[in-house]
């Protein structure tokens, strides 16, 4: 093995497998093996560690990626924001298994040339809500994870659902250019008022931590109206709940179809979700809900 890739994995942690460029570390796995994928920005919480725990139960080796990808930033600001834990990460991964190989590259291991989005056409699974919102954002979250796909062909890839329409978007890429891996949407994980956890809690003070369980609680009004009133009334009175509240603010509540993202009339046979976006405070909050029982 290349002494510069071992000295980089014994100065992390003993026995743990930590690579900075994916030509070693694809040198490293054996090709002979299923391998699940589990794609991330660093900054590891439950939700990602539920998604490591499954791809350790239905693969044989498991590669996690801790990369912050510039490309899917719309400002500049919001990239040196993003929090950078590197070691606690990898503590974090050690204590599932020390078994997980990481990648934890420097962006011109992935972006060689240039670093900037390759051009995707999704359609109306892209031009609404956060691609509508954040423009551009879903090019630069397919393009490296169609490096990733590409560059280490695992068998899984590992998505949690909380981020519903980049995983409709990812599937829809891997359909586009005939990649081989499959794509496992995981169910969101929640803390005990039912936030959906995500890297951006860390920024919520403990009372807007408390305050933050209306977003849930909203959801599960939706769900329970689903079927007895329609789209239309059922977004009026969720709307309506947030304007009196004034903590928060809104930027979308919708009620549309899982497979194409378009907007959902009334209860039928297709699967449906709600949707929502709101600030509270300065942080920037998303989640979703199915409207049918699993």
């Amino acid at each position: 093995m290349n002494e510069n890739i071992t000295i980089l994995r014994r100065y992390y942690f003993p026995k743990m497998n930590v690579f900075r460029q994916y030509s070693t570390l694809n040198a490293f796995i054996d090709q002979n093996s299923t391998l699940g994928l589990v794609p991330t920005m660093g900054a590891l919480h439950q939700g990602h560690t539920s998604l490591i725990e499954r791809a350790l139960a239905e693969n044989d080796q498991v590669i996690v990626t801790i990369f912050i990808n510039p490309t899917q930033f719309e400002h500049s600001d919001d990239l040196k924001k993003y929090p950078k834990t590197l070691d606690s990460d990898i503590k974090m991964i050690r204590n599932i298994s020390q078994k997980i190989i990481v990648y934890a590259p420097e962006s011109s291991d992935l972006y060689s040339k240039s670093i900037k989005s390759s051009s995707y056409s999704f359609g109306s699974i892209e031009n609404v809500m956060e691609g509508k919102i954040r423009v551009g954002h879903f090019q630069g979250v397919a393009t490296v994870v169609e490096k990733l796909l590409t560059i280490f062909l695992p068998t899984n890839a590992y998505f949690g659902e909380k981020d519903f329409q980049q995983l409709q978007i990812i599937r829809s890429l891997v359909g586009q250019k005939n990649l081989s891996s499959t794509i496992v949407g995981c169910s969101t994980c929640r803390n005990n008022n039912g936030l959906a956890l995500s890297s951006r809690n860390s920024f919520l003070t403990k009372n807007e931590t408390k305050k933050a369980s209306f977003i849930f609680e909203q959801l599960k009004i939706a769900k329970s109206l689903w079927g007895v009133e329609s789209s239309k009334f059922i977004i009026k009175k969720i709307k309506n709940s947030f304007s009196n509240n004034h903590d928060f603010k809104l930027d979308y509540f919708d009620i549309r179809y899982e497979k194409n993202l378009l907007n959902a009339e009334n209860k039928s046979e297709n699967k449906v979700r709600a949707f929502i976006a709101v600030k509270l405070g300065k942080i920037r909050l998303i989640d979703n809900l199915p409207l049918y029982e699993f």
